[in-house]
């Protein structure tokens, strides 16, 4: 007759507590407590409430990470230049934007962010940037191409801006080397706030509106963009975090101007839908863009009625978890 042991070689553990550094798949009786556990992997991803912005805004900037987050510029009732940055638990105020705007596009980290382009009043768009050092904005190149409602990746130095709306809706890319902008390869297809993940050289655009709202992805290699696998849900002005292949999507607006909370994950062919999404649904939020598939940050946005200060914080699949095996 087969037996565990014979099967497994290991009889399952008999401890007095849970060990420090349990491996996937690992079973154990605790003795202390009286129950089986066993050690496993998520199986989908979670977003959980975090401290909110200390001002509530939409079509924002983001950058960082999800313990080391910033949010820039915006639109509260008048356009802002508040920096606010996130240490894990809640916002605290950075130093201002030179020029208060919304509609930006932002990438980088905490300390090494980049704002770019976006609406200004009373001239319109602008091809500013600006580089954050972790205490307060400088002047960097402008871009060649006017706009607001680009998408962005990569970081500081090695940046990359797409899309947007000029009018009309653009199809241009500019790279980004830390002083200057130049002209990288066309996407596929002109569109407006979609997002972005990834690299200068392995970037992601997804997302955006292309009269109506689109699901279409693209993926760029540092010359040229071709086509990836759809979205599953159609959207505009949505977050996103990751690399090419290992991104994810979140929130958005639908044509109706109605705020989303749909939660989707990238492997480099096609996207799958988290069972769950946002807990706030809303569009034009900002994101950690050096978050990672499985650790991210969302703020800010437009919930279809107004804008809202909510931040949450993304725990993604695949991440170790002890469960109490129960029998009955």
């Amino acid at each position: 007759m087969a037996t565990y042991y014979g099967t497994y070689g290991q009889k399952v553990q008999y401890l007095a507590s849970d060990p420090s550094d349990p491996q996937t798949g690992q079973v154990w009786y605790n003795s202390t407590s009286a129950v089986l556990k066993v050690r496993s992997v998520t199986t989908s991803g979670t977003w959980a409430a975090g401290g909110n912005l200390g001002t509530a805004r939409r079509v924002l900037g983001g950058a960082g990470t999800q313990t080391a987050g910033l949010a820039f510029g915006g639109l509260t009732t008048v356009n802002t230049a508040e920096t606010e940055e996130y240490g894990g638990t809640s916002w605290t105020a950075g130093g201002n934007l030179g020029t208060a705007r919304r509609d930006l596009g932002g990438t980088g980290t905490q300390t090494a962010a980049l704002a770019i382009g976006g609406f200004v009043l009373p001239s319109g768009n602008t091809a500013a940037t600006e580089e954050y050092d972790g205490t307060s904005w400088t002047s960097g190149g402008n871009l060649g191409t006017t706009r607001r409602v680009m998408g962005a990746a990569g970081t500081q130095t090695s940046a990359l801006a797409f899309g947007g709306f000029i009018p009309p809706d653009s199809t241009a890319t500019e790279e980004y080397d830390g002083t200057s902008w130049t002209a990288g390869g066309n996407m596929g297809t002109a569109r407006r706030s979609p997002a972005g993940a990834g690299t200068q050289t392995a970037a992601l655009a997804f997302g955006g509106f292309l009269y109506p709202t689109s699901n279409a992805t693209e993926e760029y290699d540092g010359t040229s963009w071709t086509t990836g696998g759809n979205l599953g849900t159609p959207r505009t002005t949505l977050g996103g975090s990751g690399i090419q292949t290992a991104a994810l999507a979140f929130g958005g607006l639908t044509d109706a101007d109605a705020g989303l909370s749909a939660t989707e994950l990238y492997n480099g062919t096609s996207w799958t839908a988290n069972p769950t999404g946002l807990n706030t649904a809303r569009g034009v939020l900002g994101g950690s863009t050096a978050g990672t598939q499985t650790s991210a940050l969302a703020f800010g946005g437009y919930t279809g009625t107004a804008p809202t200060a909510a931040t949450e914080e993304w725990t993604g699949p695949g991440i170790g978890e002890t469960k109490t095996v129960t029998v009955s």
